[in-house]
């Protein structure tokens, strides 16, 4: 997604879109954090109609910031940067016991 509100798209549909995608993608769609993407639904189906250009940019620049946060997150990361990587390392241990067809010991289990 471009830093230019006018390079994306600016309808009330594709912004719709593209937010709630951010938020399924790094909030999440569990059940307990549904919360989110249903105040977003019922924003968007009450201003349906007036289609107000600040709401769509509104909707545009937290997308936007969502997804700077977590890529941002993802760099500091891969930088090793001092955060906390205990639940990036039990999904690098997931993965590598997985594909070898083992499973973790309870120890490590979220």
């Amino acid at each position: 997604m471009g830093s230019s509100f006018q390079g994306a798209n600016t309808t009330a549909k594709g912004v719709y879109r593209c937010l709630l995608k951010s938020v399924r993608k790094h909030i999440g769609k569990e059940e307990h954090k549904s919360h989110f993407s249903d105040f977003i639904k019922q924003e968007f189906r009450k201003n349906i109609n007036s289609q107000d250009p600040q709401n769509l940019k509104l909707a545009h620049a937290y997308t936007f910031y969502l997804n700077s946060v977590h890529h941002h997150k993802d760099l500091l990361f891969s930088y090793n940067i001092a955060v906390d990587r205990s639940e990036e390392m039990k999904k690098v241990l997931g993965k590598s016991a997985a594909s070898v067809g083992l499973q973790l010991p309870d120890v490590y289990q979220a």
